[in-house]
């Protein structure tokens, strides 16, 4: 296996590539390092995978310096060409595409940002797959894709044409894509929609990454909905493992699939959709609670509005991933926050810098 992980700067990304390069398998990591969060968080995790981000070039491979099997291209998703190159100059034969422009609030402000990154650089990988003749191409969807539903848990069943953000609408639009290859050219393709993920070496615009900062500075946080939210956070490695138990197991069309009674997140083509949930919705006060028993500090709140694009309940049913693969996420909330805040203690001051910077 030569497995492309994009997104590897990334939150998810990098824990994924760690996670394949331990076990031995040959990592081709990809990802642009922008700056819609701090670079030095991005450069730390590639650091950590032994890249020297002094010397990163664009579309040139960089050998990691602590492990053979992985290797690292600063490239951009949405340039066809650099993402064609790759697949053939490497030899991929599975992908696990992860880059995306992230944030719902983001997206209000800057669109077009979100259709380059998550449509046109999908749109390539699955090109490059299709050409390439690629394995399994597993792919990030989204909890948000569910958008106005408000029928819980959320199952794969479920109707997802009621988007409320643009990051949504082009999560939506890559499992969309991702049938189409599917059905046209055989690319064996699987959508995971991913419920609230949070741990070590998290996004820094996440709200437990935000209250963790604040509370650490004695500073207020901001409380949205009057704290009246709930979601279903689900730890990293718990994420890490049904990606990983999902790549091994190739998408493959259901002989029961019927087109006058066609069920969602299946297909008559090599295409699958999973939820990949801790399946216990947490109310946004405990959550709260949480991180301020980790850090055996109060938080001071400040309670706001619902902002636009949020949903008020996030709950995932993971009955597919039981069935099929023998797994359900299971960490509980207090050993995930206690892993995060230990990290956070050990990369962050009090005072929100970056220890050795």
């Amino acid at each position: 296996m030569k497995i492309l992980v994009t997104g590897t700067a990334g939150f998810i990304g990098y824990h994924v590539a760690k996670a394949l390069v331990d076990e031995g398998k040959d990592v081709i990591g990809l990802d642009i390092i922008n700056d819609y969060y701090d670079t030095r968080l991005k450069n730390a995790r590639l650091t950590q995978a032994g890249i020297d981000v002094d010397s990163l070039m664009i579309n040139h491979a960089a050998k990691s310096t602590t492990h053979d099997n992985y290797t690292f291209y600063k490239t951009d998703l949405a340039d066809k060409k650099a993402i064609d190159k790759i697949f053939k100059v490497e030899g991929i034969t599975h992908v696990i595409n992860l880059a995306a422009q992230a944030g719902v609030r983001y997206s209000l402000e800057n669109p077009h940002t979100y259709i380059n990154s998550n449509v046109q650089g999908f749109l390539n990988i699955l090109e490059a797959s299709r050409y390439n003749k690629i394995q399994h191409c597993v792919y990030a969807s989204s909890s948000s894709v569910y958008g106005l539903n408000s029928a819980t848990p959320f199952a794969t069943q479920d109707s997802t044409d009621h988007p409320i953000s643009l990051y949504a609408a082009t999560k939506k639009s890559n499992e969309l894509m991702a049938h189409t290859y599917s059905h046209l050219f055989g690319v064996p393709t699987t959508g995971l929609r991913f419920f609230t993920v949070y741990g070590p070496w998290g996004r820094p615009d996440m709200a437990y990454f935000l209250f963790a900062n604040a509370i650490r500075k004695n500073e207020a946080i901001k409380v949205f909905n009057q704290g009246d939210m709930i979601r279903d956070f689900t730890y990293i490695d718990d994420i890490v493992k049904g990606i990983l138990h999902v790549l091994h197991q190739p998408a493959s069309a259901d002989p029961t699939w019927d087109n006058k009674n066609p069920v969602i997140g299946k297909s008559s083509a090599p295409y699958r959709i999973y939820n990949i949930g801790n399946s216990t919705p947490i109310k946004l006060m405990d959550f709260i609670q949480a991180i301020e028993k980790s850090l055996g500090q109060d938080a001071q709140k400040i309670m706001m509005p619902i902002q636009p694009g949020d949903v008020h309940h996030t709950d995932a049913d993971v009955t597919d991933l039981i069935q099929e693969f023998d797994y359900k996420p299971n960490t509980p909330l207090q050993d995930g926050i206690n892993e995060f805040v230990k990290w956070h203690k050990a990369f962050y001051t009090d005072q929100g810098e970056i220890q050795n910077a």
